[in-house]
């Protein structure tokens, strides 16, 4: 129980903070990467630093509340995690709060977030098969749904009988962080033809919280890739660290050598992706 509420307490605090960096960081590398010099690492917090100072104007009241709600759900799947409960509890809140933040753009009927809510509910279309196949694939190689159970397993890392889960589940997390080529329903750069979709009507400290949402949302996603790479020795958590940091980077590389596809494309690549690693790992779990 001690070393539940020490990982819980540690992501809570630390998470905000990791994940803007990583926001921060992601911005550098990608600037490198286009021939540009690329802001300050720390240019995240300031960002969010500006917003709260700013006064925030709704179209509608309502969608506070739905966004401080989408923020409390994905901390909360993030605790979940790190607490090393349940997986499959933890992904169900993770749809709860996709379907706060998709009513939260439904709710000011501006077109541009509206047609960005709707293609939000496409994404969660698209990566939620694969979602429940990557729990069910941690329960088939391990036993148990318990997050602490199967990262104290012992015997075989899980990726070894996973790979097919974790290519689908490295597909759907860049659809999940919203990167390009899939990142349809809203972008970090307003040059898209729905200008910042589902997000168009947030700001000030709202805009403020649905960015800190997304650094606490990386961290989670992150975690859930060192998940592949732990079996109770320590050596294993090194292996966690630089999947973790290579996944990261993979990530980063795609989201700027590709363009924006359209929401059929997605929905069947990632189909695609789920029936033929998932939907084949999983098959050959049940028959091994």
């Amino acid at each position: 129980m001690l070393v539940r509420l020490i990982w819980t307490i540690g992501y809570l605090l630390l998470a905000p903070f990791i994940g803007g960096f990583l926001s921060g960081l992601e911005r550098k590398i990608g600037a490198r990467m286009q021939g540009r010099k690329g802001p300050s690492v720390w240019q995240s917090f300031r960002d969010v630093k500006k917003l709260f100072s700013k006064k925030s104007q709704q179209v509608n009241g309502g969608q506070n509340f739905l966004v401080i709600s989408y923020f409390f759900f994905v901390v909360m799947t993030g605790a979940l995690i790190f607490a090393g409960y349940d997986l499959l509890l933890a992904f169900f809140t993770l749809t709860t709060a996709s379907m706060f933040l998709v009513a939260a753009g439904s709710c000011t009927h501006s077109p541009y977030s509206l047609l960005g809510a709707n293609r939000e509910m496409l994404q969660m279309m698209a990566y939620e098969p694969m979602v429940l196949l990557t729990a069910v694939g941690f329960y088939l190689a391990s036993g148990d749904f318990d997050v602490l159970s199967i990262a104290t397993a012992g015997g075989l890392l899980p990726i070894v009988r996973l790979p097919g889960i974790f290519i689908g589940f490295m597909f759907i997390m860049t659809i999940k962080l919203r990167k390009s080529p899939f990142d349809i329903s809203t972008s970090h750069h307003a040059h898209q033809e729905i200008v910042k979709g589902i997000t168009t009507e947030m700001s000030g400290p709202m805009l403020g919280i649905f960015e800190i949402s997304e650094w606490y949302e990386k961290v989670f996603l992150t975690a859930i890739v060192g998940l592949f790479f732990v079996n109770g020795s320590p050596l294993s958590y090194v292996a966690a660290v630089i999947a973790m940091t290579v996944a990261y980077f993979v990530e980063i590389l795609i989201d700027n050598s590709c363009a924006r596809l359209s929401w059929e494309q997605m929905l069947k690549s990632s189909w695609f992706v789920t029936i033929v690693f998932g939907g084949i790992n999983i098959i050959v779990l049940q028959l091994i």
